[in-house]
Formats: structure tokens, C-alpha cells, sequence
């Protein structure tokens, strides 16, 4: 468990199903676990700290409730900003974006664990997540323009790069809600849980894979693997990531850890990363 204690929360819980794994849990069930403004720098708050917690490897994200992992914005809320517009300093999002999750670009991975429907901002945090387990009861979908609104948290574009334009115009567009079996063809999630009652303890399983990797190693790819999906230039990528992490790795104690454990067939034990 990290050193320092995580930052308070009234809208999630933290718990910790694995010492190396933060779990984040919405805790909003009353209102479909959709989120209010103050929320979204809870969560930001949340993530820098597990971002720079050392003994934290990877972290996970899911709702409360067997009916929805997140309902997008809290609309009741924000039908009172027009009324009461808030002061300028309390910005909707931070540039983290909704959740401190739909535009963090951070160094450690996040799966969702899609427990209900993920409408709006709850499908918005999806798509920038580095791993999608959802339960076969899941439904996605942007139904902004309905309330005549528009999926503002970097949603649209990455739609648009994960599943092409006619897709992404259909589900902007008409409202069109994706079911779990529909978002595994489209390659939106990673795996549909065995049941929905499974979804939190298979996405715990596959964060174990990854806490018992070279935590160096983990932040390196998946810094790699997302500089090649932001860039239009796959060459332009491997140099950016090579600049920005070689030398750091390579003289990093993990990497002789892992290198001395397959030469003596033992499992490693690694420190936390500096990166």
C-alpha cells in the first residue's frame, strides 16, 4: 500500500483487492453513479496520487451497483449551473477530463471493470482506459445530443480512431447504445466477464498479470503503446519513447532484477519504479 494516504472523496471508494492495486470504486448507486462537478477533481486528486504512490502498480475502476458503472454527468447538477452559473475557478473538468480519467495522459495503467451501463462521460472514461473487462449486461453509448449536449471529454475522437467515422457518427449521432457483445467485435473492450457478478474479480485477475511485471518495464510500454496511438507517425513514436525512458531503464535496478531472475529461473522480486 502507498506510503502517503489518498485523498479524501465523498463521491468514491478506495480499496485495495491486491497490494500493488488500487481499486476505485463510484459510489453514487442513488444516481446511476453519475458524477458532480466536484467529482471530477476528486478523481484527478486520486489519480496523481496513485500515479506517484511506488508500491502502487496499476489501478482499476468500476461502480457500485449491478446497474451502472457510471451515468456521465450528474444533469440535475448541471441543470442548476444554468440557473446559478459556478464561479470560474470551479471549471467542470480538469484537464485530466471527466472522472480524472477521459483525457489523462498519467504513467501507470487503468482497467475498467464495467459493471452496468457506461452512458456519456461513463463510456468517455472507456475509451481512454488502458484495458476494458465489461459484464455481457453492459450497454455504451453517447447520448449527449439528446439533452443537447455534446461528449466534450475526449470521447469523440477517440471513438472515431478505435472504430472509424461511420461507427462513431452513428453513436454520436442517433444515440445508438453498443451492448457488450457489440464492443468486443468493435475491439472497444478487451473481454466480456464470465457473469455479471464476475467482473470486478476477472479485471482483478488480469491487473495481478500485469502488477507482477516490472513495474519500469509496465510504465515504459504503455507509454509506448500510447505515443504511437496519439502520433501519426509510428517511427516518430519509438524515437519519443526511447528519448524519453532509455536511459532511465537501462540503468534502473528493475531491469537487472528481471534479467538475474530468467538467467537463475526465479521469479523476480522488483522495487518500485522511479520513473
Amino acid at each position: 500500500m502507498a506510503s502517503k494516504p489518498p485523498p479524501k472523496s465523498d463521491s468514491f471508494i478506495l480499496s485495495y483487492p491486491d497490494p500493488e492495486i488500487l481499486l476505485i470504486t463510484i459510489n453514487r448507486p442513488a444516481q446511476m453513479n453519475s458524477l458532480p462537478s466536484a467529482a471530477h477533481w476528486e478523481a484527478d486528486a486520486i489519480m496523481s496520487w496513485f500515479d506517484t504512490s511506488p508500491h502502487l502498480h496499476i489501478a482499476i475502476i468500476t461502480g457500485t451497483g449491478p446497474k451502472s458503472f457510471c451515468a456521465g454527468q450528474d444533469l440535475i447538477e448541471q441543470a442548476t449551473f444554468r440557473a446559478t452559473p459556478p464561479h470560474p475557478s470551479q471549471r467542470r473538468h480538469p484537464p485530466s477530463g471527466f472522472c480524472g480519467i477521459s483525457r489523462r495522459v498519467g504513467k501507470k495503467p487503468v482497467i475498467a471493470a464495467v459493471n452496468g451501463f457506461a452512458l456519456g462521460g461513463g463510456f468517455e472514461i472507456c475509451l481512454n482506459c488502458d484495458l476494458v473487462v465489461a459484464s455481457p449486461i453492459v450497454t455504451f453509448g453517447l447520448p449527449e445530443a439528446i439533452v443537447g449536449l455534446y461528449a466534450s471529454a475526449g470521447g469523440l475522437p477517440r471513438l472515431v480512431r478505435n472504430v472509424g467515422m461511420p461507427l462513431a457518427s452513428e453513436i454520436a449521432l442517433t444515440g445508438r447504445r453498443l451492448t457488450a457483445a457489440e464492443a468486443l467485435d468493435c475491439q472497444l473492450i478487451n473481454k466480456i466477464s464470465s457473469t455479471p457478478e464476475t467482473v470486478v474479480e476477472e479485471a482483478v485477475e488480469m491487473a495481478k498479470r500485469i502488477a507482477a511485471l516490472s513495474p519500469d518495464a509496465v510504465v515504459v510500454t504503455r507509454a509506448a503503446l500510447r505515443e504511437a496511438w496519439e502520433t501519426a507517425s509510428v517511427e516518430h513514436a519509438v524515437q519519443v519513447t526511447a528519448e524519453r525512458y532509455n536511459e532511465k531503464l537501462f540503468a534502473g535496478e528493475n531491469i537487472g532484477i528481471g534479467l538475474e531472475a530468467f538467467a537463475g529461473k526465479r521469479r523476480p522480486v522488483w522495487v518500485p519504479s522511479k520513473l
